[in-house]
């Protein structure tokens, strides 16, 4: 969507506001007296269609974590011995710097994403479970992302809706969010550390009579865009329609943002208990996932937000261990020994973050006593689980905000759908969900005691 502004002085305010008009050129645009918004693509105006491409209560609240770390994980040495389902099993290799928390986490085994066909985008859909074909001649499609049906209960009372992390350094494999909205488009999420660092805490300097003007400006114009495009809808397509119907909920979901955002224009940032430094814009690899581990907690602290998503670095995390290898080749470790030596390491060095992670909310209190552990669902995995094959998805879930009994290894059927724990932890968090992408009910296990 594009947007310029107009010059209020050239109409009077209570001027009616001109009618659009569409001239045969390649974009048509809606017309109000504060802005112009270009329209989408449109048959019923001449255009040719493009196949898209690559598209406070009483007791604490719970937050969802989604850690997303993108190419996979060495097979021979990250999951447990599969005939040795439930509490008895061994901790495999990869995951031995997890020792000291086996009781708190669960390991799961087949679970996949049906509709993945794609080893080149196991980040693309990994939170979705998105057939991109669904769509006759389109090339991509995506749907909206677990954490975003989490975010529309939770992030009501909060500054940010949710927050997402993207240091998905990948060599250009998929885009780089991991989050999509309810229309399966991507959202933009923040590249390093230090912008969430900058986004959390550090103040704005311009006054706080002039942001509330641009905030009022804009929502001004779209409410008089909005009027005139509905008018707009006399004689199109069906399939113009909907297209325009999807491009009014997008002007929805930004009106909604800047009502929030002038919400919390007066309200000061939270600082946390120990405040943090600021980061260093050149933290790369795994002095960065400490960073975005410590800022989660901090965001926690503050209840800055309940809904966080991080995609995880890949080549300067591998590079920052020592490897001369790309993350990419990594997951080509199968036949090399170099290679699946530096992949394990990479395992280990994952576990051991999480691990750290996992430490510090344990040790962090609510008001009402119990720890941010307590109360927070962290998921660990990918939809890859190594070179370009999208079956037995590595995944790990930890915290108890969701109920889970932890403990175990769980060997589930095969095929066992992944939106399947997706549903479990949104149930499990006290998320209204009927059921979410291929999802064929909940796990019952993970509520199980034995």
């Amino acid at each position: 969507m594009n947007t310029r502004k107009v010059n209020r002085n050239t109409q009077s305010p209570n001027s009616p506001s001109p009618r659009p008009s569409f001239p045969p050129s390649r974009r048509a645009f809606l017309a109000s007296s504060s802005a112009l918004i270009a329209l989408p693509f449109l048959e019923s105006f001449g255009f040719r269609r493009f196949a898209s491409a690559a598209e406070a209560t009483t007791t604490a609240p719970k937050r969802l974590v989604f850690l997303g770390m993108g190419y996979g994980v060495t097979t021979d040495t990250w999951y447990p011995d599969i005939n040795t389902p439930g509490a008895d099993y061994e901790l495999p290799e990869s995951l031995q710097p997890l020792a000291e928390y086996k009781q708190d986490i669960t390991i799961f085994q087949n679970l996949e994403h049906a509709n993945s066909r794609d080893g080149h985008s196991g980040s693309t859909f990994w939170l979705t479970g998105a057939d991109r074909y669904a769509i006759p001649g389109q090339s991509f499609h995506n749907t909206v992302s677990v954490d975003q049906v989490a975010a529309a209960q939770f992030g009501g009372g909060t500054r940010f809706t949710s927050l997402h992390l993207n240091g998905g350094d990948d060599n250009g494999h998929g885009p780089g969010s991991i989050s999509w909205n309810n229309q399966g488009k991507p959202i933009a999420g923040m590249p390093h550390p230090v912008a969430m660092y900058h986004k959390l805490f550090s103040s704005d300097n311009m006054p706080l009579a002039e942001r509330q003007a641009l905030l009022a400006d804009d929502r001004s114009a779209l409410d008089t865009v909005l009027s005139d495009a509905r008018s707009v809808t006399k004689g199109l397509t069906k399939t113009d329609k909907d297209k325009i119907d999807e491009y009014f909920q997008s002007i929805r979901e930004i009106e909604i943002r800047i009502a929030k955002d002038e919400k919390w224009l007066t309200v000061p940032k939270k600082q946390p208990a120990s405040p943090i430094k600021e980061p260093s814009d050149t933290l790369e690899g795994i002095p960065e996932v400490e960073m975005a581990y410590d800022l989660m907690l901090a965001a926690m602290q503050v209840d800055a937000s309940r809904v966080f998503t991080y995609r995880m670095p890949g080549d300067s995390f591998v590079s920052s261990l020592g490897s001369s290898y790309s993350v990419h080749n990594l997951s080509h470790h199968p036949g090399s020994p170099e290679r699946t030596r530096d992949s394990i390491l990479r395992d280990q060095k994952n576990a051991e973050l999480l691990a750290g992670f996992i430490r510090k909310l344990k040790e962090s209190k609510e008001p009402d006593g119990s720890s941010l552990y307590d109360n927070a669902t962290l998921t660990f995995g990918s939809n890859l689980r190594t070179v370009h094959s999208l079956d037995n998805c590595p995944t790990l879930v930890t915290g108890g905000g969701a109920g889970f009994q932890h403990g175990r290894h769980l060997v589930m059927e095969k095929k066992t759908p992944l939106c399947n724990l997706w549903l479990s932890i949104l149930r499990g968090s006290g998320v209204r969900a009927e059921t979410f992408g291929d999802a064929t009910g909940v796990i019952d296990e993970l509520f199980q005691t034995s």
